[in-house]
């Protein structure tokens, strides 16, 4: 690992640079608060964003995509949509965003099936993360392996320490995007103990949830009654799953006339009524329970026993938009017997 600080006003210079050869996504302010969004300009770059209302998930699996067209004369035809991907960047994401890339790459890429959509985005998508040095009150990523510093899928790594930044180099793709460029000064012990400060702050901010033993409360946990009661508040909007940079749910459908049209894929989301309904009208999940329950059980359950880490990286947005306050915290501690539901 290589440690270098960068200014704050030789940064911009530095983005500038990268613009010639990258695409860049980078945190912007909009109407609707802070998201991700191809920049044209250096300007664009809210620098002071915590984390995005919407994370930067759909830069490698979008909200629609278009899988390919058909049409039917003689005969049916399909043709494949060519794609010609130009490598990009997501500048300034969190580390929780980050690290819940690799919860993606477990479904699209680590699978017997591999997603060849998901995949060449992906493949040439590099992440210059900003450490939270400021993180928010419904924060919880170091109750689920996270960190405030993850180095998590982050090729480089910036930390807020005053004037300059603190640069980590974690990748040979990271060095790509570093070396030769004059900006980057070497980091001296007074740089590294400011980093190890700010960060150690931001640690301490961030609140630590006692889900000791989750796993094993949830293995017993299908039919107990607690799931009778805490469904209730939920209205069943979704937005908890459509907000989550980990979640992946999606549908498949056909758009046009019989002779032509186009397969797209856009996000579902595993909260709403239709999603498991089947022809034939039955719904295995047909109540704001099973629903929730199932919500609860893939990413605390059935997403560790798969892949061996938690399908929730504890950025909060679910806590923060849901229009009903239901905090999956308040849930998590009453699960694992450590708390009650508020």
């Amino acid at each position: 690992m290589e440690y270098q600080v960068i200014s704050k006003k030789d940064l911009k210079d530095w983005i500038y640079g990268l613009c010639k050869d990258y695409i860049i996504f980078a945190p912007v302010k909009g109407e609707e608060g802070i998201v991700f969004n191809e920049i044209k300009s250096i300007d664009e770059i809210y620098f002071k964003s915590t984390n995005s209302k919407k994370s930067p998930k759909g830069i490698c699996f979008p909200q629609m995509e278009k899988l390919f067209s058909f049409s039917k004369e003689d005969k049916i035809e399909l043709f494949p949509i060519e794609v010609k991907i130009k490598k990009r960047i997501i500048f300034g994401i969190r580390p929780c965003d980050a690290m819940a890339f690799s919860a993606l790459d477990k479904v699209f890429i680590s699978q017997e099936y591999k997603d060849t959509y998901y995949i060449g985005k992906r493949e040439n998508t590099l992440m210059i993360g900003i450490a939270c040095t400021e993180p928010e009150t419904i924060c919880f990523c170091t109750t689920i392996g996270g960190d405030p510093a993850s180095k998590e899928g982050i090729d480089v790594l910036l930390i807020d320490i005053g004037d300059e930044y603190f640069v980590e180099v974690l990748t040979n793709k990271g060095k790509s995007l570093v070396n030769g460029i004059s900006y980057f000064k070497k980091a001296n012990d007074n740089h590294i103990k400011l980093k190890e400060e700010k960060i150690n702050k931001a640690r301490e901010k961030v609140k630590y949830i006692d889900i000791t033993g989750l796993k094993e409360k949830l293995d017993e946990s299908f039919d107990l009654p607690f799931w009778d009661r805490i469904y209730e508040k939920c209205i069943g909007c979704g937005i908890c799953t459509f907000l989550c940079p980990t979640c992946h749910c999606f549908d498949i459908v056909d758009e046009g006339g019989k002779d032509q049209g186009e397969r797209i894929r856009i996000w579902d989301s595993c909260q709403f009524p239709l999603f498991t309904k089947h022809a034939s009208g039955v719904n295995p999940r047909p109540t704001g329970k099973e629903r929730l329950r199932q919500r609860i059980l893939h990413k605390f359950k059935y997403f560790v026993e798969n892949y061996n880490m938690f399908g929730c990286v504890g950025c909060g947005r679910c806590v923060k938009y849901c229009p009903v306050n239901l905090d999956i915290r308040e849930i998590l501690k009453s699960l694992a017997g450590n708390g009650e539901i508020k």
